[in-house]
């Protein structure tokens, strides 16, 4: 039998790696590779804002990447700063342009013993995750729910029985959130009560809304609205629903003269079902019919502004 020799190495060329498998989208067949280039030429199409422009504004959903914690752009962070928003950090980038309001900005922040942290351009793309932050930029805290069982018993301790809770079904808008409230803070509720699920959260756009009231008025998020509901009746709150096909006109609503929770839907659906059957009673805001609805935050103004009315 014939020894088999080797090639001496004269095939190592043909035997050695080819390397890392590329990836799909780097392949020219792949239809991952066209995906690709369309993205791309999509975005090349976009039109880009132009330095100067306004900023992208408040919390998720303004901007490519900015936190619901965010306020980037110049005119949204001067009027964040003018509605006494807190802030946890506040960053302007190196190298921007200073035009009016950066300098109102500055101004602000030396009166009220704010630290601007100058940060890279590239560090503040970071943090903002890529939004049109105009060079500036602030964060605002975490913020701090009240507890449930606490704001109840403090509405109940009121000498003139007049405990008033504020709760939302469904209010996903935050700067909806924000003004009622604003409206509670105005018209002496106790607190007001926001579900965990498909509700807006006390985000920068809220704090926003709110001009500051949220730091004067307890906001408590539960885990679920309609056993909240059932703990409130059971304390002793009469649960008042405002829906537009209500019976009672919101100039009397049963119940305003003690402990009460009213429960203000969504604009678009309004109270859930099972909300509505956690009601005592659901009264209704007269308007005109050429107009089919009130948005949510306006119904809650004028709602509490009759309880308020009502009980002298």
């Amino acid at each position: 039998m014939a020894t088999t020799k080797g090639s001496g190495g004269k095939g190592r060329r043909r035997l050695a790696g080819r390397g890392p498998t590329p990836k799909a989208e780097d392949r020219v067949w792949h239809k991952a590779r066209r995906a690709k280039q369309e993205r791309l030429a999509r975005d090349a199409a976009r039109p880009r804002r132009r330095a100067g422009a306004s900023g992208p504004g408040v919390g998720a959903g303004s901007g490519r990447g900015a936190g619901p914690d965010w306020v980037v752009g110049r005119n949204p962070v001067l009027e964040a700063l003018r509605a006494g928003l807190p802030v946890r950090r506040a960053f302007v980038a190196e190298g921007s342009e200073r035009d009016d309001r950066l300098r109102e900005i500055f101004a602000f922040a030396a009166g009220h013993s704010l630290t601007m942290l100058q940060v890279p351009r590239a560090e503040l793309d970071r943090l903002t995750g890529g939004a049109a932050h105009q060079g500036v930029a602030v964060q605002l805290p975490e913020f701090g729910y009240a507890d449930l069982a606490e704001v109840m018993a403090a509405a109940l301790g009121r000498d003139d029985d007049h405990g008033l809770l504020v709760a939302c079904d469904g209010i996903t808008d935050p700067h909806n959130l924000g003004a009622i409230i604003r409206s509670a803070a105005a018209f002496g509720a106790d607190a007001v009560v926001i579900p965990e699920r498909r509700s807006a959260a006390m985000t920068a756009a809220s704090w926003k809304s709110s001009a500051g009231a949220a730091a004067r008025i307890p906001v408590v998020r539960v885990k679920n609205l309609n056993r909240a509901l059932e703990q409130m009746a059971d304390a002793g709150f009469a649960v008042a629903g405002l829906a537009g096909e209500g019976d009672t006109g919101v100039a009397g609503v049963p119940g305003a003269d003690g402990p009460l929770a009213l429960v203000v839907g969504s604009e678009g659906q309004g109270l859930s079902r099972l909300v509505r059957e956690h009601c005592d009673v659901l009264v209704a805001v007269p308007i005109s019919s050429a107009v089919e609805s009130l948005n949510a935050s306006v119904a809650a103004a004028i709602a509490l502004y009759e309880v308020s009315r009502s009980r002298g």
